[in-house]
């Protein structure tokens, strides 16, 4: 089996409210879906979701990684995906969601030749996974009632947008807690908006608030920081913005900055890359969540088979795509959806079909 062609194409995703984090606002987002042809008639399909704040990559330097990586893929075996790897590698090291989509593509080839889900090539751990779905910035009221239909909805989770002030954040925690009772799982996540002093004074309030850990609460380079704040905090340390690639995992595994790494394909590269992350996690004895960026259902199936796929990936927050106006956009299967449940289908590849 050999990849014959290698094609892109763009396509909008559009929220259905805005969406407020402590550095931005995003109403939706550009992405780009593509498709790898093989000489048995094969296609495999993945998805690269650019996010210019964390990844450093726009819609443009995106297309631009794919049309490089043409000539290094065409007659390549996708079976052979650390070659695959290596030589994208090569050619645009920094476009982690391009790399990401070949990637995603790759394995559902692979998957598809051998009659196989993808979660199944990566360890094949469970079939099922229960995800949180996320709170943006907004009045401790609109946040609350946010809070409210989710659990309504069936989401035993929530993952709540803290980081512009300790203050308002504490209250609009408050208000989620008293509207959704003790037994709803709170984390948060402050995508690096505290320096240190703030972050002290949110971990002991949040404390009281009972919640389940508290992510990235200083800029990205700051381990040293989250070191310290870990060695007091009674809340789990996550890392999501400071973990991009392996490296940056072994980094902060040494310097015991983190009780949790939070994956993103679109960070790392893919699932090649999730899969080394975890392995370095799970020898520090740090657990994995998988995270997301803007990603539709095709992106969304490739982040669940992956915390299907592996022991110590226990949280999910893979939500993206049911913040959207058109949740399904055209694409259908990879999994099914009961409230908080997600579970993998039983076919070849990612199981998701255009």
């Amino acid at each position: 089996m050999k990849i014959t062609k290698v094609m892109a194409d763009t396509f909008h995703i559009d929220l259905k409210e805005s969406f407020k984090i402590a550095f931005s606002e995003e109403t939706g987002s550009v992405n780009v879906l593509v498709r790898l042809e093989t000489d048995n008639g094969l296609v495999g399909i993945g998805e690269a979701a650019p996010y210019e704040l964390v990844t450093g990559e726009s819609l443009q330097t995106v297309l631009d990684a794919l049309a490089l990586f043409r000539e290094a893929l065409i007659g390549l075996d996708p079976v052979c995906i650390e070659l695959a790897h290596h030589r994208m590698d090569a050619l645009a090291p920094k476009a982690t969601s391009a790399i990401a989509a070949v990637d995603m593509a790759l394995y559902d080839l692979v998957g598809k030749a051998m009659g196989v889900p993808v979660y199944k090539l990566l360890g094949g751990f469970l079939n099922q996974v229960r995800s949180d779905i996320t709170i943006g910035i907004n009045t401790p009221e609109k946040m609350a009632q946010d809070a409210k239909r989710y659990v309504d909805q069936g989401f035993g989770i929530l993952k709540v947008k803290v980081g512009i002030n300790v203050e308002e954040d504490a209250a609009a925690l408050r208000a989620i807690r008293q509207v959704v009772g003790d037994q709803v799982l709170l984390r948060v996540d402050a995508n690096q908006g505290y320096d240190e002093q703030s972050a002290l004074t949110a971990v002991r309030e949040f404390e009281k608030i009972g919640i389940r850990a508290i992510e990235q609460p200083f800029p990205e380079h700051d381990l040293e920081s989250s070191a310290r704040l870990r060695r007091v905090s009674g809340v789990p340390i996550m890392l999501d913005e400071s973990i991009h690639l392996p490296q940056d995992a072994s980094k902060a595994s040494r310097l015991e900055a983190a009780d949790i790494f939070n994956i993103k394909l679109m960070k790392c590269g893919g699932l090649y890359r999730g899969l080394q992350i975890n392995a370095i996690a799970q020898a520090a004895g740090i657990g994995c969540m998988v995270g997301c960026m803007m990603e539709s259902r095709l992106g969304i199936a490739a982040g669940l088979s992956l915390v299907a796929a592996q022991e110590n990936i226990t949280e999910a927050d893979c939500d993206s795509f049911m913040l959207c106006q058109e949740p399904e956009i055209g694409l259908k299967g990879g999994f099914e959806q009961k409230g908080d449940l997600f579970t993998l289908l039983d076919k070849p590849g990612l199981g998701v079909e255009l």
